[in-house]
Formats: C-alpha cells, sequence, structure tokens
C-alpha cells in the first residue's frame, strides 16, 4: 500500500512484515512523527491539501 501512495502517507509500516526493520524502530518513527506533527509540521496529507478531510471517525448529521 505505501508503494502505491506514499504520497499520502507519512510511515511505511509494511517494513515490519517484509522484515527490513522492527516493530521497535517503526514504534519509534511513528512516536517522533507524532511529536513532530504535533508541533507544527504537516502531515503528508495536510501538505496535498486534504489532510482534514480524510480521517473522519463518524459522520456528522443524518446517515441515510
Amino acid at each position: 500500500m505505501y508503494e502505491k501512495m506514499h504520497e499520502d502517507m507519512d510511515i511505511n509500516c509494511g517494513v515490519i512484515v517484509d522484515g527490513t526493520d522492527s516493530v521497535e524502530s517503526v514504534g519509534e518513527q511513528i512516536f517522533e512523527r507524532i511529536i513532530a506533527i504535533a508541533s507544527g509540521d504537516m502531515s503528508a496529507s495536510e501538505s496535498l491539501g486534504y489532510g482534514n478531510n480524510e480521517f473522519v471517525p463518524w459522520l456528522v448529521g443524518a446517515v441515510t
């Protein structure tokens, strides 16, 4: 998935399954990225201009 959507994804967690990186190492990358974004850096989606519209844990309003 990361290969097809790398411009829209911040971290490639598939390297754990590939065996080229460890859970601990990728976990640290995730943690560092969270800190960077919380400190003002833009996520990959935000840099493309649609970061606010991608993650919708629930829909606001009537759902049909």
